[in-house]
C-alpha cells in the first residue's frame, strides 16, 4: 500500500489551530468523550507537550511512563503507550514536556514529517477497535504538528469567536494546502467549529456571519458556547459530559459529536466507502 493511499482502520482527525486560547485541547476531550458516549471508541493522541489533554483526562504525569516522545522518537508501538481513562470508550497515547525538544531532534530526520502516519500505519492499529483516533496538537505550526497533518484523513479547526480569529485562520489553510502539495494529498478540512462563543456579545456574531460568509458549509451548525462548566471540568480530570452533564457546554459538544458522526456518514456515501 502506497503511503499515499487512505488506510483502512480508525478515521484520523487532527484538532489544530496554532494559535492558543481557541479551545482545541478542551474540544479534544469533550469531542472525544461525546463521540465515546455516541459508541464509538476513540482514542485521542495529545503530540501538545503541555499535555494537557492528558492531565484534562485523569492521567497523572507520574503515570505516563510512556508517551507519545516515545512513540515519535523512540520507535514504540502505539499500543504500548495507549492507557484507559475512566471514561467508557475513550482512550488516550499520553504527552509529556519531553516532547517539547522534539522540533530540535526531528530536524536532522529525513523521514521527520511521516513518523506519526508510520507509527499509525500498522496492522496493529488498524486493528485496535478504534473508531476514531482524535490527535491534540501543539498551539503552532511546527513539526509535531506538520506530522499530524501527514498522519490524518482531517483537520478540524476550532476558531474562537473573538477579533482577529480569522487573520490567523488564513495562515493554517495554507498549511494544510502545503502538507496536501507535500506529503497527504487527500488532506481535507473536517469543518471549522466555532468556540467560546458568547450570544450577548455583537463580536462574537460578527465572527460567526464572517467565517459562515467566508467558509461556507465548512463551519459547522454547533457552536460551543462560553460556559464555565467547561471551563472548571479540567480541573476534576473529567469531561464536561461527566462534570456536569446537563450543562450548556455539555450539550454543544454533544451536538458537535452527532453532527460531526452525521459528516461523516454522507462523506462516506458520497465517496463510497464502506465502515
Amino acid at each position: 500500500m502506497s503511503e499515499n493511499t487512505p488506510a483502512p482502520g480508525p478515521k484520523i482527525i487532527a484538532i489544530a489551530n496554532q494559535k492558543g486560547g481557541v479551545g482545541k485541547t478542551t474540544t479534544a476531550i469533550n469531542l472525544g468523550s461525546a463521540m465515546a458516549a455516541l459508541g464509538q471508541k476513540i482514542l485521542i493522541i495529545d503530540i501538545d507537550p503541555q499535555g494537557n489533554a492528558s492531565t484534562g483526562l485523569g492521567i497523572d504525569t507520574e503515570k505516563r511512563e510512556l508517551s507519545t516522545y516515545d512513540l515519535l522518537l523512540e520507535g514504540r508501538a502505539l499500543g504500548d503507550i495507549t492507557v484507559t481513562t475512566e471514561v467508557e470508550n475513550l482512550s488516550i497515547a499520553p504527552a509529556t514536556q519531553d516532547l517539547s525538544s522534539a522540533d530540535i531532534e526531528l530536524v536532522g530526520n529525513e523521514n521527520r514529517v511521516v513518523l506519526l502516519r508510520r507509527a499509525l500505519r500498522t496492522d496493529a492499529v488498524r486493528d485496535s477497535g478504534f473508531d476514531y483516533i482524535l490527535i491534540d496538537c501543539p498551539p503552532s505550526l511546527n513539526l509535531l504538528t506538520v506530522n499530524a497533518m501527514v498522519a490524518s484523513d482531517s483537520v478540524l479547526v476550532p476558531l474562537q469567536s473573538e477579533f482577529f480569529a480569522l487573520e490567523g485562520l488564513s495562515q493554517l489553510m495554507l498549511s494544510i494546502r502545503e502538507v496536501r502539495q507535500m506529503a497527504n494529498p487527500t488532506l481535507r478540512v473536517e469543518g471549522v467549529v466555532l468556540t467560546m462563543y458568547d450570544s450577548r456579545n455583537n463580536l462574537s456574531k460578527q465572527v460567526e456571519d464572517d467565517a459562515r460568509e467566508n467558509l461556507g458549509d465548512l463551519v459547522f451548525d454547533t457552536i460551543i458556547p462560553r460556559n464555565v462548566r467547561v471551563s472548571e471540568a479540567p480541573s476534576f480530570a473529567l469531561p464536561v459530559l461527566h462534570y456536569d452533564p446537563t450543562s450548556r457546554g455539555a450539550l454543544a459538544y454533544k451536538e458537535l459529536a452527532a453532527e460531526l458522526l452525521r459528516r461523516q456518514d454522507l462523506l462516506a456515501v458520497t465517496t463510497g466507502e464502506t465502515a
